[in-house]
């Protein structure tokens, strides 16, 4: 196709050049224009003085006055150039008055064939205001971005040196333009005869320049006896392009295609039109905006007999028009397939019969437009105490209201203005105190000319609208009026009587007639007759603001005559243009913002071109499920089965195809389930023979595989596993058994999915039946929402080729930092220039605008470098710029008009450090920009400083947090979070324990909550906790304690109930565990009889129950498992408080517990207590965190004989953050680390103080351990090995990882 395209723009090259000659003596058409013209070529509104004429404004001259200065220095001023022939215009410079202080610093340029309808020069859907000089001696070039074909050009200045007055001097650069023109009169019609009858043709390039005052008329046709045919016609001053390559008799394949574009297009200038096809393929040019489609059906080729023609419609086809009329007005450079077909009529070498009288020239229009702003007013004049009064006028504007004509009579008023669409006359009698309204027509700011027609005759008003009689309204008046002689049109003056004005008009007007005579619009300008302000003649300014439909996503645009607005209602689209998704883009954001499962609108590409769609989202603990469903009902029977026994099963979904693959190219994986249900009907046959039933997935691609196998497997799951019905076959169905069978299992090939067709082949045989079920595709993860890169130097930044927008640019990422400053992306192109980055609390968003740079910033009330994901998204488009952070903090600015392009081309795209500017430090991920996903973990892989993913340790290294503690990724390093476990330290090992003296009791109360406990609900340490009066099923118990005393109560739960469970040791040391849930006369106990866990060792505990089931884990020894009886409820019911030590509650307690164990209670070391995920002893040693603690006696802080479980060192080849972090404690912070030059130093330094501090350390061990021996405490550390325990605990305990190495120097026991 793209080949295709290159060789029609080839093709159209030499067809243009054949039917249009520009000529250039350099090869370029970069001529000087204005320089070798005669002085009379100048001319100007006026003149300063002599010496000061137009004839002198030619670059770099110091003739006369050196340059052209109007008389007055006001906006009514122009210079204008007379090319001598119309030449194309391609560049424009200025200069000022040679030294002077004289000088036009904004100007705007108008031209024109015939020095009249001028024309201003557009850039980007506005009138373009040019930015002039600053001095009298600088040269300033502006490049069109349109060249323009013109006789005449004007210069009117809008702007001007503050120091003196307007002064001008300029060239103009281009080359000769000439091309063959024929004018059409509504009769003529050029018919280019093929060579041979029929034409059978696969491209096609047609060109033509038109220009006509009429909205409606017909430019070529052409058509075949087949039905093919091809039409150019202007409808309601929009050009539309008709095509049909061919429909069938059956109407089954329809290939009519008809695209509009333009607007406006009856103003009487050059409009250029191209046509180029290939095959399926158009390219639709109206003056440098192209459209590009495919045509309906499934035809290549336009077959079209005998001819084709230009200007109207064949004799031929006359009578079968439709009431469509011939084109009125001039074409030029009419080119066909190579022919140059204006060319040919000069030559008369087509047929030309129906001109009347065939002329090669336009005809000049006696249309005399004049525009009115916000701000302006004609005033003309008219017969004074006349009995009757006549006014009528067309105009044309896209507001609704607006005042068009005003005039006062001896005894009252008569006022015609647009109001809501129609056209109203307001007449007001004062004599009788009469108010006359009347009104007629609707819709009439649609921008079209419009007539009007006001009458007051005798006693009776008259309103006609566009010569319509059906229109005309009639209305009494009470007595006969007399005209006051002057009327103004357009609006903005001060009306008699301090009445307030009505809207001003903003439009056009022409053909203006007051009395029955037409106003002398030409004599107005020369200044003979009436006057006005701020108005512009014999022009008409008029833009389509929705031509160019800058509402994308299906938005419907309306405008005024100043602005156009966007109705994104139902197109799932927010924002001024409709750009921006109002959905997340997949479950998995929906998930991050807290939501639940349920239904959602998901827009996977943004503000790309794929609608949005509804999909199910499961939120799951694990994974994050998107759900599409289709419309196969569960165990559909397979019927219908044509003559070779094959039935096909249709499986459509509630998305299209493209919506489909954005869910599982993202997805990290996905599965359908699918099962054959049968009955003597066999489902794939052996591995090598050839399938009875096959599935289509993606791209139409077929698979012989089933669910539980995978592609190039013939076998269903039975196959895989080897458990089939029989097992000389690979499915289940494939015995052939009369019996009903099953095959089913899960299709997890996710490039294969989902399944769109089923062709089952078994069907034709007597008593074959099937069922058939696929289940909807289920996927999860988001690979585009966590594409991330980690930035580690603030040097380092990722590079991407350009980035090209439409109209509208939007870029949204997320980041997480701890630093305060760095630029995030930035564009170092010289297109345009894009900034965004971090300042502290505020993220800034810049770009340019012409010359200068805007700014837009967003201030955060919370820290940005907190470490958490904060979402930055921009948006700029032809109506606003918008800066948003974390979707609540907003900056918006309006465009300026004269900073937008229609396209905008970002080139050098650097995501980080640019330009020698200190680049963000952190994590960046799903950097979307228009809608594309930037790949930044693939791009990250080969550049040093930036790492794939946020990931940090904890992917390779996160095992290093141990005992249930959560990595916590860092930019440049890891943390473990420690906060859910029963220990502390930098990696989760240091034990967390205390020494209970005789008495003390520690207690841990459940906050009192309403509703029901999940395990996974817990969320900390701090107090949440359980709920007071939840109800458990599960409770996983896990501590650790050393002692020699007994008998002692080691851990209690208690309830609001008499439900209990306890952990005691008895009075020979063994371990009970007792059980209280209701349903039992006595409680449920566990006794460990053969081991006395008393003997001054440190034991763990590991105690879990699920419903009835009891596992029981003691040291290293294996899991025992115990049932609790029928009789008992499963039910812990009411939760009330945890006891450490001893149990000193009120109510009913077991008096046995309380007789026999809980004096004097517990004296020894408790440790790593946890419950559920709550720690009540971290909690109550942890004075910084704030729990329902209560203490009683005295409870030591103790490691309990453990210290530090040793992490052996990381290799620095194997730490990819090894440069940063060597040396470092974790959590590392990139703003403390120190300096190369002086790391050596500092290190040996350190070196020294660590070992005086561990001397020191040791020292106090000492002291504390004799002081501990004096108080009746209790400590011991055992020798390392198993060779130096003194029983089978010992040897076991030294052996555990949980439990930490003891101390080499003790050696032995210390008894108090």
């Amino acid at each position: 196709q793209v080949a295709s395209i290159e060789m029609i723009h080839n093709f159209l090259i030499k067809s243009w050049a054949s039917g249009i000659k520009m000529e250039s003596y350099s090869g370029r058409c970069e001529n000087i224009l204005a320089t070798p013209l005669p002085y009379s070529s100048f001319t100007s509104s006026s003149v300063y003085a002599r010496g000061y004429g137009a004839g002198y404004a030619k670059l770099n001259r110091k003739q006369g006055a050196g340059g052209w200065s109007p008389l007055d220095t006001d906006h009514y001023r122009w210079l204008q150039v007379d090319l001598g022939s119309r030449k194309q215009v391609v560049a424009i410079v200025t200069q000022g008055r040679y030294s002077s202080s004289d000088w036009v610093s904004k100007y705007r340029l108008l031209y024109s064939d015939t020095q009249k309808n001028w024309r201003p020069y557009l850039q980007d859907g506005n009138i373009w205001t040019f930015e002039g000089n600053v001095n009298s001696e600088g040269v300033v070039r502006h490049e069109l971005q349109h060249p323009v074909q013109a006789h005449y050009i004007r210069f009117i200045p809008l702007d001007w040196s503050r120091e003196g007055r307007i002064g001008l001097r300029l060239e103009l650069y281009g080359c000769s333009y000439w091309a063959d023109v024929v004018s059409f009169d509504g009769h003529s019609v050029i018919s280019y005869r093929f060579r041979s009858k029929k034409m059978k043709i696969v491209k096609d390039v047609i060109s033509l320049k038109f220009r006509t005052m009429a909205g409606d008329g017909v430019l070529l046709h052409g058509e075949g006896q087949q039905g093919d045919y091809i039409s150019l016609e202007l409808r309601r001053a929009r050009l539309q392009l008709n095509i049909n390559l061919g429909s069938n008799q059956y109407g089954s394949i329809q290939g009519h295609t008809s695209v509009t574009s333009g607007s406006l297009l009856d103003d009487d200038h050059w409009h250029s039109v191209v046509i180029e096809r290939y095959r399926r393929n158009v390219n639709f040019t109206l003056d440098h905006h192209t459209q590009q489609f495919r045509t309906n059906g499934e035809f290549d080729h336009l077959d079209l007999d005998y001819e084709i023609s230009f200007g109207g419609l064949p004799l031929s086809t006359k009578q079968s028009s439709g009431g469509r009329v011939n084109f009125v007005g001039c074409m030029e450079g009419i080119t066909y397939n190579g022919e140059n077909i204006t060319n040919l009529v000069r030559r008369k070498k087509v047929d030309t019969s129906s001109f009347h009288n065939l002329t090669f020239s336009c005809m000049e229009s006696n249309s005399f437009p004049v525009f009115f702003n916000s701000s302006s007013f004609l005033r003309l004049p008219g017969q004074t105490d006349s009995d009757s009064l006549s006014v009528s006028l067309s105009f044309r504007t896209w507001n609704p209201n607006g005042l068009l004509m005003f005039t006062a009579l001896t005894d009252g008023w008569v006022e015609v203005a647009v109001t809501e669409g129609k056209v109203t006359v307001y007449m007001n009698v004062t004599q009788k105190n009469t108010r006359i309204d009347i009104s007629s027509g609707s819709g009439l700011n649609d921008g079209q000319w419009h007539t009007v027609h006001v009458n007051a005759l005798e006693n009776y008003a008259m309103l006609t609208i566009d010569g319509d009689e059906a229109s005309t309204v009639r209305t009494a008046i009470p007595i006969q009026i007399q005209t006051g002689g002057t009327y103004y049109f357009g609006g903005y003056f001060l009306h008699p009587n301090n009445r307030s004005p009505q809207h001003s008009f903003q439009g056009c007007m022409q053909m203006i007639h007051i009395d029955d005579h037409l106003a002398d619009l030409r004599a107005v300008e020369q200044g003979h007759i009436g006057t006005f302000e701020n108005v512009s003649l014999d022009m008409c300014a008029i833009i389509d603001r929705c031509v160019l439909n800058h509402c994308e996503h299906g938005g419907r645009c309306s405008q005024t005559w100043d602005t156009f607005s966007c109705n994104c209602s139902g197109t799932g689209y927010t924002g001024a243009t409709c750009h921006t998704s109002m959905y997340q883009q997949s479950c998995e954001e929906y998930n991050h913002q807290g939501k639940s499962t349920g239904s959602y609108w998901i827009d996977p590409d943004g503000s790309g071109p794929i609608a949005p769609f509804r999909v199910s989202c499961e939120m799951t603990v694990e994974n994050v499920w998107t759900t599409l469903k289709n419309n196969l009902p569960p165990q559909t029977s397979v019927i219908n089965a044509d003559q070779e026994g094959k039935a096909i099963l249709q499986i459509t979904y509630n998305v299209t195809d493209e919506q489909v693959l954005s869910v599982t190219n993202s997805a990290e994986y996905c599965e359908q389930y699918v099962a054959y249900t049968c009955r003597m009907s066999r489902l794939l046959n052996t591995p090598d023979g050839i399938p009875f039933t096959w599935w289509v997935g993606r791209a139409n691609e077929r698979h012989s595989y089933w669910g539980g196998s995978g592609p190039g497997i013939q076998k269903c799951s039975c196959g895989i596993e080897h458990n089939c019905t029989d097992p000389k076959h690979y499915c289940n169905c494939d015995a052939d058994l009369r019996s009903w069978r099953e095959d089913s299992g899960l299709l997890v090939y996710k490039d294969h999915l989902p399944v769109s067709q089923v062709v089952v082949g078994d069907k034709n045989r007597a008593g074959s039946e099937a069922k058939l079920t696929i289940g909807p595709l289920k996927c999860h993860g988001d690979r585009n929402y966590w594409n991330a890169a980690s930035f580690t130097s603030p040097a380092s930044y990722l590079h991407f080729p350009s980035v090209r927008g439409e109209s509208s640019t939007d870029i949204s990422f997320y980041f997480k930092t701890s630093s305060i400053h760095g630029v995030f992306l930035a564009n170092l192109g010289t297109t345009s220039f894009l900034h965004i980055e971090l300042r502290g609390s505020m993220v800034v968003f810049s770009f340019d605008v012409g010359s200068e740079r805007v700014e837009l910033s967003v201030h955060s009330p919370m820290p940005l470098n907190d470490n958490q994901w904060h979402r930055v998204e921009v948006e700029k488009n032809i109506k606003e710029v918008v800066l948003q952070l974390n979707r609540q903090y907003r900056d918006v600015r309006p465009t300026p008009p004269q900073g937008h392009t229609k396209q905008e081309f970002y080139s050098e795209l650097y995501v980080g450090a640019s330009s020698g500017q200190r680049g963000f430090l952190g994590c960046m991920r799903a950097l979307k920009i228009n809608g594309v996903i930037f790949d930044l973990e693939e791009r990250a892989k080969a550049i040093p400083g930036v790492n794939p993913g946020c990931q940090g340790h904890c992917s390779s290294y996160g095992m290093h947090c141990r005992n249930g503690g959560k990595c916590v990724e860092q930019y440049n390093g890891y943390s473990c979070d420690c906060s859910l476990t029963a220990y502390d330290g930098p990696f989760c090992t240091d034990d967390v324990g205390g020494y209970f003296e005789t008495g003390t009791v520690v207690r841990y109360d459940f906050l009192q909550e309403a509703g029901s406990f999940a395990l996974r609900e817990v969320k900390s340490l701090s107090g949440a906790g359980l709920p007071s009066g939840a109800n458990l099923t599960r409770e996983v118990l896990v501590f650790s304690f050393s002692t020699s005393s007994t008998p002692s109560i080691l851990v209690y739960i208690s309830s609001r109930t008499q439900d209990y469970l306890a952990v005691v040791l008895r009075h020979n040391g063994t371990l009970q565990i007792r059980y209280s849930l209701g349903g039992l006369t006595e409680p449920y106990t566990i006794d460990v009889d053969h081991r006395n866990m008393a003997n001054g060792q440190p034991h763990s505990i590991n105690l879990t129950r699920n419903l009835r089931e009891i596992r029981l884990q003691l040291d290293h020894y294996p899991v025992s498992t115990y049932t609790l009886p029928e009789a008992s409820d499963t039910q812990f019911n009411l939760v009330k408080s945890i006891f450490l030590g001893k149990v000193f509650e009120t109510g009913q307690i077991d008096p046995i517990l309380i007789e026999r164990y809980n004096t004097p209670g517990f004296v020894g070391c408790l440790s790593r207590v946890q419950l559920n995920g709550m720690a009540p002893l971290k909690a109550a040693l942890r004075s910084g965190v704030a729990a329902p603690i209560s203490i009683l006696g005295i409870l030591v802080p103790s490691n309990c004989g453990a210290s530090p479980l040793t992490i052996s060192p990381m290799a620095s080849a194997s730490d990819p953050w090894h440069i940063e972090a060597a040396g470092v404690v974790f959590p590392f912070n990139e703003d403390r680390a120190i300096g190369n030059g002086v790391d050596r130093n500092f290190a040996i330094i350190g070196g020294i103080i660590s070992m005086v501090i561990f001397t020191v350390l040791c020292i106090m061990v000492f002291v504390i351990r004799h002081t501990f021996r004096h108080k009746g405490s209790y400590h011991t550390n055992e020798a390392k090995g198993a060779e130096s325990a003194d029983c089978a605990d010992a040897a076991i305990i030294v052996n555990d990882p949980a439990f930490s190495e003891t101390i080499d120097e003790s050696k032995k026991e210390w008894f108090i």
